[in-house]
């Protein structure tokens, strides 16, 4: 018996690093997950990964997944999202946003679409797939909502740091406070529902094929697993909604504050760095 036996997830961004974990982490404690991505069995060049892999991998594992393809930058792309999953899994328990969309550029530089499709992804969408799974969640009693942030969301007193003044994260940190924000407001709003809303951030750096893409140097910096976001965002898919609630939480500290160890991604045993 799995802590997620019987329940339904939705995991988005799930191709590859982070959302690919998570989705692994969930299934291996039961859950049916529905991931999603732009693409179904595509990767850019540099890029590994595909749904269509990643459904076989849980599969191959003993649990149930489906692949479903969406543009979070098209708003018209969401409701379907949800629809599939019920259609194929059942209603939505657990929804993890954790897709995003990051470039690293000045200020000055960035164009209107760019903007545009960092705010729809990181933050609209996360938004309105709530706005689509709570009415569900509220008719059961129960849910969870984990919504995936970083550590470029939190402020910065003079002398400000390097990497704020250059490393270009001004959008998509903004992005991310504002899916801060929300998570705590709608926390509040969901908590005597029996619903669960929560943030988790790498405490850390963490390498996945995305960041290595972007060319973001993190030479001498600390690095945090994939392994621990994805028991991070498992102990908050799993959480009493009247006790751990409306937190923005990084990884590590929280699950050494719950006393809980990172396990390997298929569950099967404890992670060794």
């Amino acid at each position: 018996m799995g802590r997620c036996d019987g329940r339904v997830a939705i995991v988005t961004g799930a191709s590859r690093g982070i959302g690919r974990g998570i989705a692994e982490r969930l299934a291996s404690e039961g859950a049916a997950v529905a991931v999603t991505a732009r693409s179904l069995d595509s990767a850019p060049e540099h890029l590994g990964g595909t749904l269509h892999d990643l459904v076989a991998l849980i599969e191959s594992r003993g649990g149930r997944s489906v692949a479903i393809q969406a543009d979070l930058s098209d708003p018209a792309s969401r409701p379907e999202i949800v629809k599939q999953t019920e259609k194929q899994l059942g209603p939505v328990d657990i929804l993890v946003n954790n897709a995003a969309a990051s470039f690293y550029i000045p200020f000055e530089k960035y164009s209107s679409n760019r903007f545009r499709v960092m705010s729809e992804i990181n933050f609209n969408a996360p938004w309105d797939l709530c706005q689509l799974v709570v009415p569900g969640m509220r008719g059961r009693g129960c849910g969870w909502i984990v919504n995936v942030s970083s550590a470029t969301a939190r402020h910065h007193e003079n002398p400000f740091p390097q990497f704020a003044a250059t490393g270009g994260a001004l959008l998509y940190g903004s992005t991310k406070a504002a899916l801060n924000r929300f998570t705590n407001g709608l926390a509040a709003e969901l908590q005597p529902m029996g619903i669960a809303v929560n943030s988790v951030e790498p405490v850390a750096a963490v390498i996945t094929p995305g960041v290595k893409a972007l060319g973001i140097n993190t030479e001498g910096v600390m690095v945090e697993p994939v392994e621990a976001m994805a028991e991070a965002t498992l102990e908050l898919a799993t959480c009493d909604p009247m006790r751990l609630t409306g937190r923005i939480t990084q990884a590590t500290p929280l699950l050494e504050e719950l006393g809980v160890s990172i396990r390997t991604l298929d569950g099967s045993a404890l992670y060794e760095s």
